[in-house]
């Protein structure tokens, strides 16, 4: 089977919608309006879908991972934005260097956990 496939676009969710727009916004990602409940952002070829939708245990473990160019001047970048002083809930963690490569953390407003990482060449 061959999927020929021309993007990935995860939906995640949102307790606060209007928030969270906000946090991604000021995160980077360029946003398009889908309507009322619907947005979807963009970083470069990347997509994502924000929904207006809630449900503890989802949002609780969703994971997305991002591959990134370099994660040092990532994460640089990333703790510049202070982000957590904007935004009640986020936490922005440190990376951390495993076999594999290495990777920062970022919860957003309403818990989904960002894996920004760089593998080893």
């Amino acid at each position: 089977m061959q999927h020929n496939g021309r993007s990935m676009r995860p939906f995640i969710g949102s307790k606060d919608f209007i928030v969270s727009r906000s946090f991604y916004r000021d995160l980077g990602f360029k946003e398009n309006v889908l309507g009322p409940d619907l947005s979807v952002f963009h970083s470069g070829k990347l997509s994502f879908y924000l929904q207006a939708y809630y449900v503890k245990d989802w949002i609780d473990n969703t994971m997305v991972f991002m591959e990134v160019e370099d994660v040092e001047q990532f994460y640089k970048e990333l703790i510049a934005l202070d982000l957590p002083s904007k935004y009640e809930n986020v936490r922005v963690k440190p990376i951390v260097h495993l076999d594999w490569g290495s990777e920062c953390f970022v919860h957003d407003p309403s818990g989904v956990l960002w894996h920004f990482g760089q593998f080893n060449d």
